[in-house]
């Protein structure tokens, strides 16, 4: 369906007839891979692989600028899309936070788990402690972790207020772990894609698989937090958001050096 509520123009059908078939053939070799793999590696490579392969058959085309995240590293991205999930395991190899009406979805909930899913209840003022402890469990279990600390997705024109309740399990930074401000751009094509205006997800998942035309994304991977900027949770909510919103006023891609995924 378009955003505007009308059905996906049935000459387009085959096309997201393709692209979900890949997908369900992706979910078939991961899942068993992923059970194989599990008594021998810690952070599993086929979760985060199957979601590379859904952005792929999406026609999400990925170029990164800046260094990808080494170690264990927290980013604190902006959030435009549900693709902004398979991109960022792909180039980062990110677990994610995530708001937990995706764990009333069976299926989903486990596909979720599989990649160390952390789930918030986002509107639960009096379990915010709970869940501050389990961020800190994920951390300390190292790789890559995303926040959206917007809550929401927006239309990728600018940014919602960043909200600093979940960086208390930062409080103080962990040793061994670096916090990068990204910014997820998707250039000229962001405001079709965006996931805002109410728009049911079926209705965007639907919407983007119809495209005709690959999808490209820039994923800025800007400096490490560091200093005053880490002082408390508060800090480093504006810093990465000041950091994500300079990018996005001095966006310039001659002067970046970007390697193509």
């Amino acid at each position: 369906m378009t955003r505007a509520g009308q059905p996906v123009a049935f000459w387009r059908w085959p096309v997201v007839v393709l692209r979900m078939a890949a997908m369900l053939i992706a979910l078939a070799v991961c899942v068993p891979l992923y059970y194989l793999l599990k008594p021998f590696v810690r952070h599993n490579p086929a979760s985060r692989a199957f979601l590379a392969l859904v952005g792929a058959f999406s026609g999400l085309r990925i170029t990164v600028v800046g260094q990808r995240p080494r170690g264990s590293a927290f980013l604190l991205a902006n959030h435009v899309s549900w693709l902004d999930i398979p991109a960022l395991a792909h180039v980062a190899g990110s677990a994610f936070i995530a708001h937990d009406g995706l764990a009333d979805i069976g299926a989903l909930r486990r596909l979720c788990e599989m990649n160390r899913t952390v789930f918030i209840a986002r509107h639960d003022r009096t379990s915010v402690a709970a869940q501050i402890e389990q961020i800190g469990a994920a951390i300390d279990d190292g790789g890559a972790l995303t926040l959206f600390p917007e809550g929401t997705t927006s239309d990728g024109t600018g940014l919602l207020a960043f909200k600093s309740s979940l960086l208390s399990a930062l409080t103080p930074v962990p040793p061994g772990v670096a916090i990068y401000p990204i910014w997820l751009d998707y250039g000229p094509e962001t405001a079709d894609i965006a996931w805002i205006e109410e728009e049911p997800g079926t209705a965007n998942f639907l919407r983007i698989l119809a495209r005709l035309t690959p999808l490209q994304l820039t994923v800025h991977i800007l400096p490490e937090l560091a200093g005053a900027q880490l002082e408390n949770r508060k800090t480093m909510a504006a810093s990465a958001q000041d950091a994500i919103m300079q990018a996005m006023q001095n966006r310039d891609p001659a002067k970046n050096q970007r390697v193509a995924l």
